[in-house]
């Protein structure tokens, strides 16, 4: 699970984690908070900061957290800001996600002009290739 904050509000998200039991750790230039002090990392809830590039090779900082919306009492970050933090990355994992939504035809060739061309270039691939 990712959370993406603003850095300026990490401090009350970390009071309020710890709060229902979330262990909070720096790991590898990563926020993130433990179910508890034996779990695993790739099981915790990862911080992403706002408008802040996660690693300086990614091309595009994560999305604002104005770029979302409440669906059903949640606030979920809109589908074009996604698939742009899924472009950005492009870890297995990502281009998994970027298949999974182009196969229930929520992303399709049109997307490829909302990005820029790197990460449109990847796009293409995946649409050129949606399975693997």
């Amino acid at each position: 699970v990712d959370i993406l904050l603003r850095r300026s509000d990490f401090p009350a998200a970390k009071v309020a984690m710890e709060a229902v039991g979330f262990v909070h750790r720096h790991a590898a230039e990563l926020e993130v908070f433990l179910e508890d002090t034996n779990a695993k990392e790739r099981d915790a809830v990862h911080v992403l900061f706002a408008g802040e590039k996660l690693f300086p090779d990614h091309l595009l900082p994560s999305p604002d957290v104005t770029e979302s919306e409440i669906i059903e009492g949640h606030r979920i970050l809109m589908l074009e800001a996604l698939v742009r933090m899924k472009l950005n990355s492009f870890r297995t994992k990502d281009q998994m996600h970027l298949r999974d939504m182009i196969d229930v035809e929520l992303v399709d060739e049109s997307w490829c002009e909302r990005f820029p061309t790197k990460l449109a270039a990847r796009l293409k691939e995946l649409l050129d290739n949606p399975n693997g």
